[in-house]
């Protein structure tokens, strides 16, 4: 991880010297795009080792990871419609997407594209006029209201697409939709607020269940990257989110703990066939 603000510290020199840094992990690690780097990033990256991926497509890889995360949020969005109101159909809902970044951008091209109203917020003003700049046959569908009160807008799914930690013991009780799915990381600001979320009847799909996207798409490089064959893996998150969130109603637990445990049970899982190839205990 690199810290600091990618708009002043960004330089060859800086992304060539974390590329050696992960080079030295003889590939125990492979590093992706993510908040504050980008494809160029990547491929300057790959100048210094293999153990890297999301790199351009002329590099061999699949690209900007964004377009496959918001396509996985679209999945976990429809599914999560479909539990709380009986049908996946997005068109007619109101979404308020908070963040118009790569991926925050990309989810409302595809939800206007289904019909919906979409509120969008950002504290880049450019970022909000550029989606309103794209979509001017959407304009009666499009909205804008300000970052700090974009959870608290009543509508129908509340989608978190920025930094982590919005959903909290402040946060929580102002919410005024149903559902929260979104791409963020690390939306819950504790442990504790999961069980919130129930407290106030908001369907919740945990963010490393919906955000999972990108990650799967990159996983797909290896040994020949083939979009339709990744994307169409994505679109079995609507599988997962449904799993998870019948776990949650069948077990009496939130979400947040069933995505855990799902997970955790597929690693077992995972290890169990491991351990009855090597003959391992």
């Amino acid at each position: 991880m690199i810290w600091g603000d990618p708009r002043t510290i960004r330089s060859e020199a800086l992304i060539r010297a974390y590329g050696r840094f992960v080079h030295g992990l003889a590939g125990r690690y492979l590093t992706a795009e993510d908040v504050g780097t980008t494809q160029a990033d990547m491929d300057l990256i790959r100048r210094e080792t293999p153990h890297v991926t999301g790199v351009s497509p002329s590099l061999g890889g699949s690209g900007d990871p964004s377009p496959a995360t918001a396509w996985g949020v679209l999945w976990a969005l429809r599914a999560a419609a479909e539990v709380r109101w009986g049908s996946p159909d997005l068109a007619d809902r109101h979404i308020t997407v908070s963040g118009v970044g790569k991926v925050g951008r990309a989810l409302v091209d595809h939800l206007l594209d289904e019909g919906a109203t979409v509120t969008v917020a950002d504290i880049r003003d450019d970022a909000v006029r550029a989606v309103h700049d794209d979509h001017p046959e959407a304009a009666q569908r499009l909205r804008t209201v300000e970052p700090g009160a974009a959870h608290s807008v009543d509508c129908d799914v509340f989608a978190p697409c920025a930094l982590g930690a919005v959903l909290d013991e402040r946060t929580i009780p102002e919410l005024r939709c149903e559902v929260v799915v979104g791409s963020a990381n690390n939306q819950l600001a504790t442990p504790e607020d999961d069980q919130r979320l129930v407290d106030r009847d908001v369907l919740y799909v945990p963010d490393y269940v919906a955000n999972a996207g990108g990650v799967i798409n990159i996983a797909e490089e290896p040994p020949g990257y083939d979009q339709a064959r990744a994307w169409a893996r994505i679109e079995g998150i609507r599988d997962t989110v449904l799993a998870v969130l019948e776990r949650a109603r069948t077990q009496g637990i939130p979400p947040g703990e069933a995505a855990d445990r799902h997970a955790e049970d597929r690693i077992e899982s995972v290890a169990r066939v491991a351990r009855l190839r090597t003959g391992r205990p």
